[in-house]
């Protein structure tokens, strides 16, 4: 049988207005784009990654 795989499920908080162009290109790579937007993602090192780097702009809701 197939191991489930972990995910986490996290929101955006904070505006993109006036961020680095990395830190904008990460919010839509995680699947962000507007305040209040939630998105569930696969728990990997690279979503981990991603969220580390824009922490100020994310909030993690939910982790399973």
């Amino acid at each position: 049988m197939a191991k489930a795989a972990k995910t986490i499920k996290i929101e955006q908080v904070g505006s993109a207005i006036r961020r680095q162009a990395d830190q904008r290109g990460t919010l839509i790579g995680l699947g962000l784009n507007k305040i209040g937007r939630v998105n569930e993602l696969e728990d990997t090192p690279s979503v981990r990654g991603m969220i580390a780097k824009v922490q100020h702009l994310v909030r993690v809701v939910d982790e399973k």
